[in-house]
């Protein structure tokens, strides 16, 4: 552990040089000699004597540990000792014209918005290999995506300790996405586990560590159904349809996924919180709107009169009033506008400002 920096002790110095003439001035000792550690321990010492925080918090556990026993085993260190090391350390500071941080995880820190996810994936893991981590605190980071395979290709006792290790939350997901007589086999083994030692259970998640470590990350952050499924909410619907027929002929469980992942007008009343229609009216085009409306009436009357009878009952009858007065838009001018609707909402979704519910099975 270095000497700590970004502190000006110039003052802090000044206050223990005394004028030789002085009565004060201080006798002729030799300063007590000391190794960096115990130099940097004195001016965490003098720092926390005058009130300012060194931030030793930000040190790693194991440096806070080791400073709390140097400084514990300095003793009483006289004024000549200590003007030497402030001065040390002041001379330090005035020459420092840049710094670097201290090992592969504070670079990390550094230079995370400027890596690449897949750069930044080798990084981390040999950082977390370097430190000897637990390998189940690797594991219980990696998402539901990339665990669920993992039960498919190992045993059924490898599964139930990998379940007993995750979250409740986590290793419910898992189990509600297995096959039913999978998810029963893995809930009955993990009564089989009381008598497995913690060398055991140590080593499986050593495996298991390695083995989502070796599986590239994903190209895409979507998968495939989102990716088709935010390709066709902005397909117009008579094409959109077309299309999911001959999904449903070629792969009809993708199909199903990608209905899943559409969120188009006609899913408003099934996707949307009712109390969060005020927010959307807020935030979109509001001639937008009656377009969509006006196209809707005929095209999502159920759409319509969900949107209606959520927002304040003054604002929806001048709604209405104007969407049935416009006479019936274009079909490509009506999808546009539901579309821009869409895009509304799913802007309020990813900026948090409101939460899609879950689509229907």
């Amino acid at each position: 552990m270095g000497l700590l920096r970004d502190f000006d002790l110039g003052s802090a110095s000044a206050t223990l040089d005394a004028d030789d003439d002085s009565p004060f001035a201080m006798k002729d000792v030799t300063p007590r000699q000391m190794g960096s550690q115990q130099k940097a321990a004195v001016i965490v010492r003098l720092l926390l004597g005058q009130g300012v925080s060194p931030g030793v918090q930000r040190l790693a556990p194991h440096h806070q540990t080791r400073l709390a026993h140097i400084i514990s085993g300095l003793g009483t260190i006289d004024r000549k000792t200590l003007a030497s090391v402030v001065h040390e350390f002041t001379d330090l500071i005035d020459n420092l014209a840049l710094s670097f941080p201290d090992g592969l995880t504070e670079t990390l820190e550094l230079l995370e918005p400027h890596l690449s996810e897949h750069a930044l994936n080798v990084l981390k893991t040999g950082v977390e290999r370097g430190a000897g981590n637990d390998p189940w605190a690797r594991v219980a980071k990696q998402p539901v995506e990339r665990l669920a395979p993992l039960f498919a290709s190992e045993s059924a006792e490898v599964g139930a300790v990998l379940l007993s290790k995750l979250t409740v939350a986590k290793a419910s997901a898992l189990l509600s996405e297995l096959p039913e007589d999978r998810a029963e086999i893995l809930a009955h083994t993990v009564a089989l586990t009381e008598s497995i030692t913690p060398e055991l259970v140590e080593r499986i998640g050593e495996h298991i560590a390695q083995v989502l470590e070796a599986i590239p990350p994903p190209a895409f952050a979507k998968t495939a159904a989102e990716r088709v499924g935010a390709i066709l909410n902005s397909t117009p619907q008579a094409a959109r349809e077309k299309l999911l027929e001959g999904l449903d002929t070629r792969d009809a469980p993708f199909a199903k996924e990608v209905r899943k992942s559409i969120f188009s007008f006609n899913h408003i009343p099934m996707r949307v919180d009712p109390p969060d229609v005020p927010i959307i009216v807020r935030r979109a085009d509001a001639q937008s709107i009656i377009v969509a409306f006006a196209a809707g009436l005929t095209a999502a009357p159920l759409t319509v009169e969900f949107m209606l009878e959520n927002m304040s009952k003054r604002l929806a009858e001048q709604m209405r009033n104007e969407a049935e007065g416009l006479c019936t838009p274009k079909a490509e001018e009506g999808e546009a506008a539901m579309a821009e609707l869409i895009s509304t909402i799913r802007d309020l979704e990813a900026s948090g400002d409101l939460k899609l519910l879950p689509p229907p099975e």
